[in-house]
């Protein structure tokens, strides 16, 4: 069994992700989110709602005891809560984390200047990379809704491939789906992520 906590839980990568998740059935769900009853009709016995902020170390802490991964997919003041994530799983033992970030924060797309609207995710992801944590970011292009999974990754320092296009967020969900599951697999990375 893979205990898998969700970091924002309703947002669209995370409600496709967790969707992708349960058809493993060796898989069970922790959806931390601040409005749990956004989320409904999921299976009670593979999945637990809990109410939280991730700003809040306490509840953050006790949402961890006993997962294996945490995946967090967020918004809002991104640093603070990359730096609350760190922390809570130091205190708690646990290594494995998938954080979305987004391209472009390493300057890694050809022929566009690095813009200060992404220093959140700049800064989040230099937390997350300065930790000890069994740690692999995701950076992923302009998402659509397109039922398909078709996407392929670029490592840090490799420039970013198709910029322009779209990628679905199904591509997102599976790739961290497949990071959750598999030991060991890009581990202390980051990967962009793009449609071929």
């Amino acid at each position: 069994m893979t205990k898998v906590l969700i970091l924002g839980a309703n947002g669209q990568i995370a409600r496709v992700a967790t969707a992708l998740f349960l058809k493993h059935p060796d898989v069970h769900l922790t959806l931390f989110l601040r409005q749990p009853e956004r989320l409904k009709g999921l299976p009670s016995d593979r999945v637990h709602v809990i109410e939280g902020d991730v700003l809040n170390r306490k509840a953050l802490e006790a949402a961890m005891v006993g997962q294996d991964v945490v995946y967090a997919n967020l918004a809002g003041p991104l640093e603070q809560m990359a730096r609350s994530i760190v922390q809570a799983m130091n205190a708690t033992g646990l290594r494995r984390l998938i954080f979305i970030s987004s391209m472009g924060i390493y300057n890694e797309v050809p022929g566009q200047k690095y813009k200060s609207v992404l220093d959140p995710y700049r800064d989040s992801a230099a937390v997350v990379e300065a930790s000890e944590l069994d740690y692999t970011i995701i950076r992923p292009e302009w998402l659509n809704d397109k039922n398909e999974i078709d996407y392929e990754t670029t490592q840090k320092g490799e420039p970013f491939k198709n910029p322009g296009k779209y990628v679905s967020r199904m591509s997102v969900a599976h790739l961290i789906v497949k990071l959750a599951i598999t030991p060991n697999f890009e581990v202390r990375k980051s990967l962009g992520v793009n449609k071929p």
